[in-house]
């Protein structure tokens, strides 16, 4: 299994601070609902309970919550529906996949929690 290293990691990881300040700041800029935002802000964590079975399940749920295909969905159909808690919703979760992102923990292999495709987590690997 090959990670991403080197200078590509590091932009990689850019990518997720700018995603995570550029949701906080809309977010701010459309809500400013910051109690809403600490609140859901670690939901999506919630998909490390999918470990307790096994690791392939736990990469499907983990990966399910942190792609940014959900979130881009969410804030699609809020923004259709003209629906602000949708809107809201999308903007957190895509500051939470941010924020996860900057600190290099990337979408899950099933071979296990630690490998991401930003590297091995809490290994040399990964800087």
């Amino acid at each position: 299994m090959s990670f991403v290293t080197g200078q590509v990691k590091t932009v990689l990881r850019l990518e997720g601070l700018s995603i995570m300040l550029l949701s906080a700041l809309v977010f701010h800029q459309y809500s400013a609902d910051w109690i809403l935002f600490a609140w859901l802000f670690l939901v999506p964590d919630l998909a490390f309970l999918g470990y307790i079975f096994n690791s392939k399940f736990g990469a499907i749920l983990y990966n399910t919550t942190h792609s940014m295909i959900g979130p881009a969905l969410l804030l699609a159909l809020g923004l259709l529906s003209d629906t602000d808690l949708a809107i809201s919703v999308a903007l957190v979760w895509f500051a939470h996949i941010g924020f996860d992102r900057a600190l290099g923990y990337g979408l899950k292999y099933g071979s296990g929690f630690t490998d991401t495709h930003l590297g091995k987590i809490g290994s040399e690997r990964n800087t």
